[in-house]
Order: C-alpha cells, then structure tokens, then sequence
C-alpha cells in the first residue's frame, strides 16, 4: 500500500507544480495590467489638469472680453440716443447675455473636470 501513495505523490506534484505555475503567470499578468491601468490614469489626470488650465485661461479671457463689452455700451449710451447706436446697444446687450451664459457654462465645464480629476485619483 506505500507504494500507491508514492507512485500517485509524483502526478500530485506534478499537479501542483502546473497549478502553481498557472497561478504566478496568472498574477504576473494580472500585475502587468494593473501597471498599464496605472500609467492611463496618470495620463488621464495629466491631460485633464492640462484642461483644467486651459479652461482657467478661456474663463479669463472672456471675463476680460465681458469687461471691454461693458464699458463698450457704458460709452455708447454716452454718446446719444442714435438709432443706430441704440440697435447697437441692444445687439451688445445680447452679446454680453451671451457671454454671461458662457462663462457659466465653461464654469461649470471647469468644476465637472476638477470634480473627475478628484474622483480619478482616489
């Protein structure tokens, strides 16, 4: 009877050995695409901070673009009650409604991606 559990022993190594294997070829790739996911997300949170910036900048800008339409129609409505400086007053009145829509747009764009940014790094 000792010499059926040590002719089976041997297929049992062998068994265990493949398992084995399997298992840490298993986990190596496992690993291997654990690194890939990891170096995405970095990309991911670059890029976005790279968008972040860059939407800073547009919200500023058009901040400043605001600024000069304002004092565009502060000026005109000095000059007079012209026709055509009234139309033009409307038309820069709807051109500032359309920057203020804009800019709240884009600032809510800003928060989405910061909000993102947060939540991709944890």
């Amino acid at each position: 009877m000792a010499e059926k559990k040590e002719g089976k022993e041997p297929a049992k190594d062998s068994k265990d050995a493949n398992l084995t294997r399997i298992l840490l070829d298993n986990n190596i790739a496992l690993q291997k695409k654990s690194m890939s996911l990891i170096e995405s997300s970095q990309v991911i949170a670059q890029h976005s901070a790279i968008l972040v910036k860059k939407l800073d900048t547009l919200s500023n800008r058009i901040d400043k673009m605001l600024g000069v339409f304002e004092e565009a129609s502060k000026h005109v409505m000095d000059a007079g009650e012209d026709r055509r400086v009234i139309e033009l007053a409307d038309k820069l009145e709807e051109l500032l409604e359309q920057n203020r829509i804009l800019t709240k747009g884009l600032m809510m764009l800003e928060n989405y991606v910061k909000t993102r940014t947060q939540f991709d790094r944890v």
